[in-house]
């Protein structure tokens, strides 16, 4: 078999798990390097090229949460969160730590192969509404997105960071600003609704958005909500 070029991280105290999912995406194709915590997390990254890491949520010392937000904060390595533990409420602090996707344990090692393909093709692929455009960046209210890189740099200059997620939920916005988009039309044009757990994500990921663009979440000036209707990106758009 042909081993593919993605380079996947497990990270789980949980023995036996970490063999599970060795062999199996093995066995499918990727390469797999394993760990119990993220001290060893981080030791991996700086030793490897690492194209997404499967993150246990309940870590000895280091939970996944503050691992993701770590991880979130100076890079967009895209991050499947697992947890024994499949509340609503824990799906939605995932998603706002900066995770892509959230698989409750137990799993289906198939969703879960289905899970990391997905998220990889994303990663690994411009939104299907930029392609047609072509743009190397966008700028709005003194904000530019860097498309290749996939950071959005401050007007002060700051380079900050996005998850794969909040990139593709940006674009969305500067593909179609000053127009209201309902979430349907948000989970659609982002990458199909097999892109978000759940519809509620929206919110979650208009949240963390916001958060990154500096935006009061109580009166936001760019990412602004239409009660009963959506969101609008209220902002003159330049591409570059």
């Amino acid at each position: 078999m042909t081993v593919r070029s993605e380079h996947l991280l497990v990270v789980d105290d949980d023995r036996e798990i970490r063999r599970l999912l060795e062999e199996y995406l093995e066995q499918s194709g990727y390469r797999i390097s394993s760990v119990a915590d993220g001290k060893a997390m981080r030791k991996a990254l700086e030793n490897h090229r690492i194209d997404l890491v499967i993150l246990d949520l309940m870590l000895p010392g280091e939970d996944g949460l503050s691992l993701c937000r770590e991880l979130r904060t100076h890079s967009n390595l895209p991050v499947l969160m697992l947890t024994a533990r499949g509340s609503e409420i824990d799906r939605i602090i995932g998603l706002e730590m900066g995770a892509d996707d959230y698989l409750g344990k137990p799993f289906n090692p198939r969703e879960l192969l289905a899970r990391v393909r997905s998220i990889l093709r994303r990663a690994h692929s411009l939104p299907p509404n930029l392609q047609t455009s072509e743009a190397a960046a966008y700028r709005f209210a003194g904000w530019t997105l860097d498309v290749s890189a996939r950071n959005a740099i401050a007007p002060d200059g700051l380079v900050v960071p996005l998850s794969g997620a909040e990139f593709r939920l940006l674009s969305v916005f500067l593909e179609h600003p000053q127009r209201v988009l309902s979430r349907d039309q948000i989970l659609e044009l982002i990458a199909g609704r097999e892109s978000l757990p759940f519809e509620r994500s929206i919110d979650v990921l208009i949240g963390r958005l916001r958060k990154r663009l500096q935006d009061d979440g109580k009166e936001p000036a760019l990412i602004k909500t239409v009660r009963g209707e959506g969101y609008v990106l209220a902002a003159q758009v330049e591409v570059v």
